[in-house]
């Protein structure tokens, strides 16, 4: 197994990975807050975490996922009043939308979705913690965390907040805190908000109380990786550091890994713009999901992506590139006696590809292993020289490295963004065109493949009688 090595944003440095518990790995992802459906920057992010766990899994670790979904917080509670719904049933088909976008992006889902209304208990036990402790104080009905008895705040972000002035009232903040740098715990309620009751009085947590006190519940007081977008990582990640810490006093996360931001067409995503692109809005446009999951995979998580209609075609025609690879492949005589070069090519692919996983996360280097391989073997489908077992060693490598992309093979992703014509219907329509070539009536045969071509079906004419593939 190779050394993996992460850029751990705790520190800004490479980081040989050392999990706590050897074999297991237990990962946090910050989860969406539920009040309308995710963008793709969002989404990128989700599948970068995807790719995460399927890289561990296939480097040989036991991987326990956590995210989380908010379900209370001011925009919930905006939108719940406007539509004069409870906010359970505002959130219920934004939860329902967000899981089916992950499954239309073949991002697997994690052990548990954890929400916050279901945990407020142990957010009120934590909160109460920080206050016993010295690291908190109540004020108006609130409780707010102590950033002056943090005494390395600031760690993660390296953002320093001596410069602010420390003992005056924020007049601005509705919550009534004595500090400019303090944070919320717990918000004292307003009326016709939802609320819960407490040692403080009724009211509800801050956004930053949820993920501590889900994480921990989960994964323990100390886990592995924490995982967001650079968004998260001030002041999000930062005041969970803190607020945890203060009341374990053990180190709350050993590796934290951010996602860099999306820009679509080189701008900044914006609702101002119209280019804050949801799946749907790429669905009517008619972007194949599939490239949309290989764009994803295809820029380095720590680099910025510029969304593009050229990056989706670009990357509709290397899997089309695959795709046709894999028809050939399937479709070659094999000789009797196996190709050395072909073993060795699926050997030396999976140790390339596991390589460029290790060294942290490395996905457009996998890729390009990848294409490397493809190339290698198709010179030796050309000449003819897959010997018994071949088809099958390749197939077998083509796999291994699909179980962390999950792009590689189009059957899987017959779903309702590119189906497209149905499988049966093909193979109907290419036997009543086999029977019109048989019969001579060429027109017909042609009618039909000019149909099967609008459908976006390849035919290829071969001895033993016609082959198809989706384009």
């Amino acid at each position: 197994m190779p050394k993996i090595r992460f850029f751990n944003t705790l520190g800004r440095r490479f980081e040989v990975f050392e999990p706590r518990s050897p074999g297991h790995v237990g990962i946090y992802t910050c989860g969406p807050t539920v009040y309308e459906a995710v963008h793709i920057g969002n989404l990128r992010t989700f599948v970068f975490e995807d790719v995460l766990c399927r890289a561990l899994e296939l480097l040989g670790y036991e991987v326990a996922q956590v995210m989380n979904l908010t379900d209370v917080e001011d925009k919930i509670i905006a939108g719940s009043v406007a539509q004069g719904v409870a906010v359970e049933d505002f959130v219920a088909p934004h939860i329902e939308t967000f899981m089916r976008d992950l499954a239309r992006l073949h991002v697997r889902p994690a052990q548990g979705y954890p929400r916050a209304t279901e945990h407020i208990a142990e957010m009120i036990e934590l909160v109460s913690s920080l206050l016993e402790r010295g690291h908190a104080y109540e004020a108006e009905g609130s409780v707010f965390f102590r950033i002056d008895t943090d005494d390395d705040y600031g760690r993660l972000s390296g953002v320093d907040l001596s410069s602010a002035k420390q003992g005056s009232r924020v007049a601005a903040d509705e919550y009534g805190k004595e500090d400019a740098r303090d944070f919320v715990l717990w918000k004292g309620a307003k009326e016709g908000e939802p609320s819960w009751e407490s040692p403080w009085g009724p009211g509800r947590p801050g956004w930053h109380i949820e993920c501590s006190a889900m994480s921990m519940k989960y994964l323990g007081p100390s886990f592995d990786i924490h995982c967001g977008g650079v968004d998260n990582i001030f002041p999000h990640h930062e005041n969970e550091i803190a607020q945890s810490e203060s009341v374990t006093e053990v180190p709350f996360v050993r590796y934290w890994l951010h996602s860099e931001f999306l820009q679509v067409e080189g701008e900044k995503m914006s609702k101002s713009l119209g280019n804050q692109y949801t799946l749907d809005d790429l669905v009517a446009r008619g972007l194949d999901l599939r490239a949309v999951r290989y764009v994803f995979l295809s820029v380095h998580y720590r680099q910025k992506m510029n969304f593009t209609d050229a990056a989706v075609e670009s990357a509709s025609s290397a899997l089309g590139r695959i795709d046709e690879f894999r028809f050939r492949l399937e479709n070659c005589p094999e000789a009797e006696a196996p190709e050395p070069l072909i073993e060795g090519a699926c050997t030396q692919l999976v140790a390339s590809f596991r390589e460029a996983l290790a060294d942290d996360l490395n996905t457009s280097a996998a890729l390009a292993a990848l294409f490397t391989f493809v190339k290698q073997v198709n010179v030796a489908v050309e000449q003819g020289a897959l010997g018994s077992g071949d088809r099958q060693r390749v197939a077998d490598a083509l796999r291994s490295v699909d179980r962390v992309l999950g792009v590689l093979h189009r059957e899987e992703w017959q779903g309702e963004e590119s189906a497209g014509i149905a499988e049966q219907e093909v193979e109907d329509l290419v036997a009543l065109r086999e029977k019109a070539r048989t019969d001579r009536d060429f027109a017909e045969s042609d009618r039909i493949r000019d149909v099967l071509q609008e459908a976006g079906i390849r035919l290829e004419d071969t001895p033993a009688g016609a082959r198809w593939k989706r384009r």
